[in-house]
């Protein structure tokens, strides 16, 4: 039947019963999560070619003293070095931010559904003051707040910033991974909780057994896509003296004597390796989002 031949909708109600109207897929889906993931993954791959092109004639179009020649030379020279030395160690901070919050983040999320409601209110507002605080804010609020070292005894224990680094980020991570979980729970139908109620299982096993088995797999892309905003986010440590990829850049082109001309094969290169790590990261969120996704 149309929507036109349903009373109450197209013409006055024949009942003073309730009336079930359809469902508007615009408002049941709420905001895109995926906004910015779906963004990176929709973008056609001439970009980043037309971005190595722009990059190649830029000290041409310059009419530096560096030629093409001379600045990819240069950037040649340091290509190895920023790769190892600067990059990796990007994907080591996501990495374990990434662990961190994550760990945190499921502990955080499954306090929100806690039945103790002073359990589940200091969740909440530790999720929503982390998720919603400049991720710039912590970093900075952590490196001023945390020792140089931690002295145990005879014992000293030094803190480097990178790991200062990795706390902060993990931070807000936890606090998005928390919603991650709180969502994925919730959205399992009440019914399986009645029934799993109904054979003598207890709240606990319940949850491990029967609840977080079927939300696995819908936490699997939000996960990822938040994995690619903390990668694309570690520059930021660069502020804070850590010697990742933007920092080992601007060292290199001071070496270089800090031509102009060099700014944008170094940093082109810099965008071009975030975009190759994060680019199928993207894809394949939006590939398991669209299989993972409910039917309605």
């Amino acid at each position: 039947m149309s929507a036109r031949g349903i009373p109450g909708i197209a013409r006055p109600a024949t009942t003073d019963l309730p009336v079930l109207l359809p469902i508007d897929p615009v408002k049941a889906s709420g905001p895109d999560p995926y906004l910015l993931t779906r963004w990176l993954a929709n973008i056609p791959l001439w970009v980043p070619a037309l971005l190595a092109l722009v990059v190649g004639l830029w000290p041409l179009a310059a009419q530096a003293a560096f030629t093409t020649g001379d600045a990819f030379s240069t950037l040649y020279r340091w290509l190895w070095f920023l790769t190892t030395k600067g990059f990796l160690f990007n994907v080591l901070i996501s990495f374990f931010a990434m662990a961190i919050g994550t760990v945190l983040g499921a502990v955080l999320g499954l306090a929100q559904i806690s039945l103790n409601p002073g359990v589940r209110m200091a969740a909440k507002f530790i999720t929503q003051t982390f998720r919603n605080s400049p991720w710039l804010v912590l970093l900075y609020i952590v490196l001023l707040a945390f020792p140089f070292e931690i002295v145990i005894g005879d014992l000293i224990i030094p803190v480097p910033d990178w790991m200062k680094a990795v706390i902060g980020l993990s931070l807000p991570i936890m606090a998005n991974i928390a919603e991650i979980v709180r969502g994925a729970v919730q959205s399992v139908p009440t019914a399986q909780w009645e029934a799993s109620e109904s054979l003598a299982f207890t709240r606990t096993q319940t949850l491990w057994r029967i609840i977080l088995p079927q939300c696995f797999k819908r936490m699997i892309p939000p996960w990822m896509n938040w994995y690619a905003i903390l990668t694309m986010a570690t520059p930021l440590c660069s502020l804070l003296g850590v010697e990742e990829l933007l920092t080992l850049t601007r060292q290199a082109m001071e070496s270089a004597g800090n031509q102009p001309e060099l700014l944008v094969p170094f940093y082109g290169f810099a965008l071009l390796i975030f975009f190759a790590y994060c680019y199928p990261i993207a894809r394949l969120t939006v590939r398991l989002e669209r299989r993972f996704a409910v039917k309605l």
